[in-house]
């Protein structure tokens, strides 16, 4: 396992200081704020620390209220909404500073039988046949305006190899392409036999590419070339089949819309044999600057 893969896992490990409060460290993202996904999977950790075990996560519905300040730690205060027969639900506020930055209602099941039925996988290129981050990102650091740049993506993906299928947006700026996107991804390094630590790890790398589908459209690179700004909005993600986050995935990603200062991104998540895992969808602020 890598070690920064340990220090990701270490992020997730929140500490219990009351029966349902919990609090967890942060961390700078590439730009000077908390990582959404960080949010979002922790907030899932501490939802899911209040389940009975033989329940599994198969929904959550998110919102971003404030950028996190990676210099102070995010207590997180979960709401016993539900316990029933077959489903559990909870809701999850994340305060920092006294203020809340980010709420998360999310539903859990007891496992049962029932119709089946998927939308089959894209076709999409083997990930061993793809560049890893450390070997794509050099090529386009003339891209960035920040020589640290490459290097501060490097390490914010080192817990993760995430590989794209295609040229990222900063790696074709200035032409407009079809509002699709695809990445392989996996952990660097095996993960516990531990149903929501695969699920909470798949819910902190959704939300590092789902928006690129809305920038290719426009031919704009991104946060890190730095003709847009922006940020998540709200988060969602339906978990529909067994999956590890530690075995290779595919998220095939694309943009029905953009209007308004902002952009939506809708997903799926494919295992490598062609389940459908998860389904995605986020809207986020997306600003050309003037």
């Amino acid at each position: 396992m890598s070690t920064a893969l340990d220090s990701l896992l270490d992020l997730l490990d929140l500490e219990r200081i009351e029966q349902d409060i919990f609090r967890g460290a942060s961390r700078s993202a590439v730009v000077p704020r908390v990582f959404g996904g960080q949010v979002a999977a922790q907030a899932l950790v501490a939802a899911g620390r209040t389940v009975p075990a033989d329940r599994t996560a198969h929904s959550l519905h998110s919102y971003f209220l404030r950028m996190g300040d990676p210099g102070a730690p995010i207590v997180y205060t979960v709401d016993r909404i539900r316990d029933g027969r077959s489903f559990t639900t909870r809701r999850v506020v994340a305060v920092q500073h006294g203020q809340p930055i980010f709420h998360l209602s999310a539903s859990f099941q007891t496992y049962e039988e029932g119709l089946e039925h998927q939308t089959a996988m894209p076709a999409a290129p083997d990930p061993e046949t793809l560049p890893t981050a450390a070997e794509m990102l050099p090529r386009h650091a003339h891209r960035f305006s920040d020589p640290g740049m490459v290097d501060r993506l490097i390490e914010a993906r080192a817990a993760v190899d995430l590989r794209y299928v295609d040229a990222p947006p900063f790696g074709t700026v200035g032409v407009p392409r079809e509002p699709r996107s695809q990445v392989w991804f996996r952990t660097n390094g095996k993960l516990a036999d531990d149903p929501l630590l695969h699920v909470c790890m798949a819910t902190y790398v959704s939300d590092m590419t789902l928006l690129d589908s809305v920038l290719l459209a426009h031919g704009r690179g991104g946060w890190a070339v730095g003709d847009v700004v922006g940020a998540s909005l709200d988060h969602a993600m339906w978990f529909h089949r067994p999956f590890r986050a530690d075995e290779w995935l595919l998220y095939d990603q694309e943009s029905p819309s953009a209007s308004g200062g902002r952009g939506l991104g809708q997903a799926r998540i494919y295992t490598r044999e062609g389940r459908l895992a998860v389904t995605v969808i986020q809207e986020g602020v997306v600003r050309v600057p003037r």
